[in-house]
């Protein structure tokens, strides 16, 4: 038996009365209970009409319903459960008995999958959960409540119970959890700070991209994302920039910079590799931008700071500094573009 995703859509009748959307669901799908429904759109799994909603929602006629469940096999728990501990050196910012918070080093794969099998986040979390004795995490079922891209810095935070999973799932699926990242993009951004919206799903043409989609095409293409942006400092042919995501979807920030004609710096994916308007740039500026790419050989995208409301100790807020790669090409650019004094972030 093998373990799988699907997603079930369903377009709700015009004389549909209005019911509470786990009885009408344990109604409509088999062999699923209330209590797997509710957990089900507490992590965001359910959506109505584009959007999460709360376990009380009430179904309304012409409403559109999207749910994905997710079908483990007992191979894929045991796959989990048997994962071996490596030792790992991790950066833990905090620890507690019912989270932890990690600053992930840029190049760390956060989960094991196919070609990363070894050398996860979740490797060297489980050496160090052994060796400190709390040995009971379920890895499959608790743990990770958000991720971030091999190639994206900075921090993420761990369930260490079934508990804490829940009460973070919560604060993700209200949008309450705070992240803010900054980040190097090319060019010279318009607006001091703005938002971008749009609904982003995979590339058709490339499945390691994600695209933002026009609005007539969301039901079958994308989900609706949201991300602000602010403009720290300005140098020639590049923008530092802070953002926070009300939305967490796969490579948001990445995608919606690309979509706005501005990839993040030394973004390979999504064309960033490559000097922007190198036509435009003297042959000194080309040297300069030649090397700050041999020195941040990566996605310029990194979490800086989280806040979340901790299961037991009320609102807390964490911050880990700018990488050393990041911070080199930060002042590089500085120093050779001799700009104004930067912006708090």
């Amino acid at each position: 038996m093998n373990s799988y995703t699907y997603k079930i859509k369903i377009f709700i009748d015009k004389n549909q009365k209005e019911i509470r959307i786990d009885k009408f669901l344990k109604n409509y799908i088999q062999n699923i209970s209330r209590n797997q429904i509710q957990n089900l759109t507490i992590s965001g799994k359910v959506l109505v009409n584009r959007n999460i909603i709360k376990k009380n929602y009430k179904i309304k006629p012409l409403d559109f319903v999207e749910i994905e469940i997710y079908k483990p096999s007992v191979i894929d728990y045991l796959e989990y459960k048997n994962i071996t501990e490596e030792k790992i050196n991790l950066d833990i910012i905090h620890e507690d008995e019912d989270v932890i918070v990690v600053n992930k080093p840029a190049g760390m794969v956060v989960h094991p999958g196919f070609g990363n099998e070894t050398g996860t986040l979740i490797h060297g979390i489980k050496y160090h959960l052994i060796n400190s004795n709390f040995n009971e995490l379920n890895l499959y079922r608790c743990g990770l409540v958000h991720r971030l891209d091999k190639d994206t810095s900075g921090l993420l935070v761990l369930a260490k119970n079934e508990y804490s999973q829940k009460h973070l799932f919560q604060q993700f699926y209200s949008r309450t959890i705070q992240r803010k990242y900054i980040a190097l993009i090319w060019g010279n951004l318009i607006e001091e700070k703005g938002t971008i919206t749009g609904f982003i799903g995979r590339d058709p043409r490339n499945r390691k991209k994600m695209k933002i989609f026009k609005q007539n095409q969301e039901i079958n293409r994308g989900k609706f994302s949201i991300t602000h942006y602010k403009v720290l400092e300005r140098f020639k042919h590049l923008t530092y920039v802070s953002c926070y995501i009300k939305t967490g979807k796969t490579h948001q920030i990445r995608a919606h910079f690309k979509h706005l004609g501005h990839p993040l710096f030394h973004d390979s994916i999504y064309g960033g590799n490559r000097i922007f308007m190198k036509k435009k740039c003297s042959n000194q500026n080309i040297e300069f931008m030649k090397n700050c790419l041999k020195i941040l050989q990566r996605q310029a995208l990194h979490a800086i700071s989280l806040s979340f409301i901790h299961p037991k100790n009320g609102k807390c807020y964490f911050y880990c500094p700018i990488p050393e790669d990041f911070k080199t090409v930060l002042n590089n650019c500085r120093s050779y573009h001799n700009k104004v004094p930067r912006k708090r972030i």
